[in-house]
C-alpha cells in the first residue's frame, strides 16, 4: 500500500507542479498514438504502432499545427523467462519530408509484489537527406495498480517511466532525460487506454536548456 500511496503522490505533483520554462524555450503539445500488438509463433510478437505530434504552445505563443506523424512496426522475440530482443523500422513524414529509422532494443521486465518494472535498452539510427542520426536510449518504467495486487479488466493503473536518451549527429552530442506520469485504465485484456503528463528537457550539452511538455494520449489493442 505505501507503493501505491507514493506512486499517486507522485502523479499529482508533477501533474499539478508548475513547468519550469527556461529562456522563453518552452513548448507544450499533444501526443496521441494508436498501438497494436499480435502475439505469433515460436514466442514472436509483432507491434505496430502509428503517433502524431500536435503542437499547442511555443515560445510565449500558441501555435496550433500538426508536426510531425510516425508509421512503425517491430517485431521481438520473447528470450528467457521475462526478456525480449526486438527490431523494427519507423517511417516519419514532417514537413512534407520522409525520414527513416532503424530500431534494435532489449526489453528486462520483474515483477515485485505489486510493482512491475521495466527496463528498455533501445539504439535507433535516424536517416535524413542532409545527415544520420545515432541514438542509445535507456529507459525504467513501473508500473502498479491502483485496487487490488494486479490490473484487471475495468480497473485503473498508474504507470511513472524515466528515459535518458544519447543522440549523436554530425559530431553534435546532445541528451535528453524524459519523465512521465501516466494514468491507465484496462477495459479487458484487449484494450487499454493511457493519459498522462511526459516532460522533455534536453540542450544540456551546450547550456541552452529545452523544455518540452506533451500531453500522452494512448490507446493500446490487442489482437
Amino acid at each position: 500500500m505505501n507503493i501505491k500511496i507514493q506512486f499517486i503522490a507522485l502523479f499529482l505533483v508533477f501533474v499539478f507542479s508548475k513547468t519550469a520554462q527556461t529562456q522563453n524555450d518552452y513548448q507544450l503539445g499533444v501526443l496521441p498514438v494508436i498501438n497494436i500488438n499480435k502475439k505469433l509463433t515460436n514466442n514472436l510478437k509483432l507491434n505496430f504502432k502509428t503517433e502524431s505530434r500536435q503542437i499547442i504552445y511555443k515560445e510565449n505563443n500558441f501555435d496550433l499545427r500538426s508536426e510531425l506523424v510516425d508509421f512503425s512496426t517491430i517485431i521481438s522475440k520473447k528470450v528467457g523467462f521475462n526478456n525480449s530482443l526486438a527490431s523494427g523500422y519507423l517511417l516519419r513524414i514532417r514537413n512534407n519530408n520522409i525520414i527513416h529509422r532503424l530500431i534494435q532494443q532489449f526489453t528486462i521486465i520483474q515483477n515485485k509484489s505489486i510493482l512491475r518494472i521495466g527496463h528498455r535498452f533501445t539504439s535507433d539510427q535516424t536517416f535524413e537527406k542532409e545527415s544520420t542520426t545515432f541514438r542509445l536510449r535507456y529507459r525504467i518504467s513501473g508500473q502498479i495498480p491502483l485496487s487490488g495486487e494486479s490490473v484487471n479488466s475495468k480497473e485503473f493503473y498508474l504507470k511513472a517511466n524515466n528515459e535518458y536518451l544519447n543522440a549523436l549527429e554530425s559530431r553534435h552530442y546532445d541528451l535528453e532525460i524524459r519523465l512521465a506520469i501516466i494514468l491507465g485504465y484496462e477495459f479487458n485484456d484487449n484494450n487499454k487506454l493511457e493519459f498522462g503528463l511526459e516532460n522533455r528537457f534536453g540542450g544540456f550539452i551546450d547550456q541552452t536548456l529545452k523544455n518540452k511538455s506533451w500531453i500522452n494520449i494512448g490507446w493500446f489493442i490487442a489482437l
